[in-house]
């Protein structure tokens, strides 16, 4: 098919010099409108203005300018017998090309918080083009943004204006493409305010990954990171970083208004947490939890970072730190490691939905975000926790929610000091915990535990019990929670249930 007619309409006019002195040269009529008409013209190539074609003149402050007949028709007119005839009853011209970018829409809203000069940027005109065009590809070649130009001129050099199916089919995918994610980004505009912000991400936030979860997967990461950190230092971020970033701020949420508190985690679980006065006592004890699978792992402050804590620190390998704020000399200490990386986050905050890709589909659900309080808890033993037991308590509520089912957690003194993940059985879970806790020197008299849903059996009580436990939390809900209630009744332990499970799987 060769191009004998052109509407160009852009917002950018980055290229389009180019591109509109080879439609010249190839004797291509060029039709325009507005501004683009003008900078063409200002070019010296001839442009029949799209007002020629429909009669009308830019009305609505440029609101409505193609949005006609003698435009549209042009454009969606299939090639064939019936539609050419209706053409010349009309005497619409055919349009063969059209080359038109969109308002820029998320630039506007990153920069202002102006809704009437956000609403102006929706593309109406615009976007209406291209769909037109698109669905037309058969007959009509779509350049639907600046980054087709080079595809463009290299079909006006090579083939001298002439386009086959493939390419025109090719670029309508990357109109729709295109189309899409405008969509996608007016509608998390509209509902940014109340967390419905849609699965698919827009069409130029892609970021390439060096790989995915393993180097012979590729993995793209949609969004703006930047929205939430500050890179200071460091590599850029791999999968698994981010996966194990996004566990990181999730269970620090539950900490960014206590006292100063440091979480490690690998592989999305915690294997260090502690709360203290100071933030380089809460890293110390949240090291001691377990400092041989803090080898690599990422390292979670709800506190500025001093130097005390960064020299501390410096002296292990980790992947990734993240923090509040860095105070200078600490920055200058930790950068003197090239390769690990140093987050300034934002702020400790998560998206109200979640997503997860399933079979032939995509999940979204509510993300997590309910946490009890100690006023919820219902005491369902005769014996009641005393008032350090019950802050412990409530500590363990907010780490087992953000470990892997099944999933026990001990805590002592605002401190993990031993964690079961990711067991097909609960009472598994027990066990690994108690036996990290021995394994790293912890004294387990006076401590308590936290189950991420309910006991069954009274095996989990007992064993813990034995090892000196003094109080258990957990969901309730099971048929059987008078078994594990008579056991600490019995046995003079205190039991409170919150009624709200947290798997996380």
């Amino acid at each position: 098919m060769k191009i004998k007619s052109a509407l160009i309409s852009v917002f950018h006019k980055d290229g389009i010099d180019v591109i509109a002195k080879k439609l010249h040269q190839l004797d291509i009529q060029i039709i325009s409108t507005g501004g683009t008409q003008r900078y063409i013209e200002s070019l010296g190539i001839p442009v029949t203005p799209v007002e020629t074609l429909t009669e009308y003149p830019s009305i609505l402050d440029g609101r409505v300018k193609t949005l006609h007949p003698m435009v549209f028709g042009g454009i969606l007119a299939r090639r064939e017998e019936g539609h050419l005839a209706e053409l010349t009853q009309f005497k619409i011209p055919e349009i063969d090309l059209v080359i038109v970018d969109l308002y820029p829409f998320e630039k506007t809203v990153a920069t202002t918080s102006d809704e009437a000069t956000i609403i102006e940027k929706i593309d109406i005109g615009g976007i209406s083009l291209i769909r037109a065009a698109a669905k037309n590809f058969k007959d009509i070649v779509i350049v639907p943004s600046m980054n087709e130009y080079d595809f463009l001129l290299k079909l006006l050099e090579e083939k001298e204006g002439k386009t086959d199916l493939e390419d025109r089919k090719w670029l309508a995918r990357k109109a729709f493409s295109i189309t899409s994610n405008y969509d996608v980004a007016i509608h998390n505009y509209f509902n940014r305010d109340i967390g419905e912000i849609a699965f698919k991400q827009s069409y130029d936030k892609g970021q390439v990954l060096r790989y995915g979860e393993n180097p012979h997967q590729t993995a793209t990461f949609y969004g703006n990171i930047n929205d939430m950190f500050e890179q200071l230092h460091g590599k850029a971020l791999s999968y698994n970083n981010l996966v194990d970033v996004d566990a990181g701020v999730s269970f620090m949420r539950e900490f960014k208004d206590d006292n100063p508190t440091f979480i490690v985690i690998k592989h999305t679980n915690a294997c260090g947490v502690a709360t203290r006065e100071n933030i380089f006592d809460a890293w110390k004890a949240a090291l001691a939890c377990d400092d041989i699978s803090a080898f690599g792992g990422i390292l979670v402050s709800n506190r500025k970072i001093d130097l005390k804590t960064a020299t501390d620190i410096n002296k292990r390998f980790y992947e990734i730190l993240i923090a509040p704020d860095f105070d200078e000399d600490a920055l200058t200490e930790l950068k003197s490691k090239k390769t690990r990386r140093l987050l300034k986050i934002n702020d400790f905050s998560v998206q109200p939905k979640s997503y997860r890709s399933l079979l032939n589909g995509v999940i979204e659900q509510d993300t997590d975000l309910k946490m009890e309080t100690r006023s919820e808890f219902e005491q369902v033993t005769k014996a009641a926790p005393l008032a350090n037991v019950l802050d412990d308590l409530e500590y363990a509520n907010k780490c087992v929610k953000h470990v892997k089912s099944n999933t026990i957690v001990l805590i002592k003194n605002l401190q993990m000091i031993g964690m079961g993940c990711g067991q097909t059985s609960r009472i598994d879970a027990c066990r690994q915990a108690i036996e990290k806790a021995k394994q790293f020197g912890f004294d387990l008299k006076g401590a308590v535990l936290a189950s991420d849903a309910f006991f069954p059996f009274p095996d989990c009580v007992e064993l813990a019990h034995k090892e000196g436990i003094v109080a258990v939390i957990q969901p309730g809900g099971s048929k059987n929670d008078g078994l594990s209630i008579d056991y600490c009744n019995e046995n003079d332990l205190a039991m409170v249930t919150t009624g709200i499970r947290h798997f996380r799987h």
